[in-house]
């Protein structure tokens, strides 16, 4: 037996000057950031965050850093992506540890690709930091399995929009409602009658679950329960201003049967004491 425990700590990499560190933070709960998200925010000079970002994540930036909101909403007017990407190259240039703050994943409807493409191109060096993404972190904080063995054996995800803010015109509903029997919606609230309506003249039951998971994994998530005919209606009284992720399919169900046992507590940010006597 050991006559002393021995301590492990781990040691982040370097985050060098002159570099962007494209980062997912998650769902919203700061619990589910990784180790290496945390150690970027404590780390950068300047971050630039979605507007997605869930502000208890965006306290956990270093004291001396600089916080750009960088994103925009659904409907409102905001910064385009090449002008983002132009500002990210801008401040490397400039020596600074730049981090680039994405809702969820940063390569899952996050455009990280382009914002990487843009910077390989100018020859800026760029660190891809994973995040839960919504579709997972939400599901799991509803206790709606995205498969099930018997129920549910392929789940997908799909956006409700394209970069135009459009229901994406290219994509095939038909193979789509027959690819898999869980179907996740990403930005697709506003377009929801339109989808399910196409789902179901592809054949999907009208009668099928959905369910509408806002800012889930927070202390403010709700969760709202639709079939594939009445999504649209519903969809219509949830305000703008709440983020949404949408699942279609049998194992939404099961949420029924998980939920009363489920526990599904955000981890809360505490401020230090002298923060707290300061606003005594």
């Amino acid at each position: 037996m050991l006559a002393h425990a021995v301590t492990s700590r781990l040691i982040p990499p370097d985050f060098p000057s002159g570099s962007v560190w494209l980062v997912g933070a998650g769902p919203g709960d700061p619990g589910l950031l990784t180790l290496h998200a945390a150690s970027a925010l404590n780390r950068a000079d300047v971050i630039l965050y979605d507007a997605l970002v869930a502000p208890e994540i965006l306290a956990l930036a270093g004291p001396d850093a600089r916080l750009e909101c960088a994103g925009k909403r659904a409907g409102r007017p905001g910064r385009s992506q090449l002008a983002l990407n132009e500002k990210l190259i801008a401040l490397a240039r400039q020596g600074l540890r730049v981090v680039r703050l994405k809702g969820g994943d940063p390569l899952v409807f996050g455009r990280g690709g382009e914002e990487a493409l843009a910077l390989a191109a100018a020859g800026i060096p760029f660190h891809i930091l994973p995040g839960i993404s919504a579709g997972i972190g939400a599901t799991a904080s509803a206790a709606i399995p995205l498969t099930h063995r018997g129920l549910a054996e392929a789940a997908i995800f799909v956006t409700g929009r394209d970069r135009t803010g459009e229901l994406t015109a290219d994509l095939d509903w038909v193979a789509i409602a027959h690819a898999a029997p869980v179907i996740v919606l990403y930005m697709a609230r506003g377009r929801i009658g339109t989808i399910a309506a196409s789902l179901i003249t592809a054949g999907r039951d009208p009668a099928e679950p959905v369910a509408f998971l806002s800012d889930a994994t927070t202390p403010r998530q709700k969760i709202r329960r639709a079939t594939l005919a009445t999504a649209g209606d519903l969809a219509a009284g949830i305000p703008n201003g709440d983020p949404t992720l949408i699942v279609i399919g049998p194992t939404v169900g099961l949420s029924d049967l998980l939920r009363p046992l489920h526990a599904s507590a955000p981890m809360r940010l505490v401020p230090p004491p002298q923060a707290r006597a300061a606003g005594a």
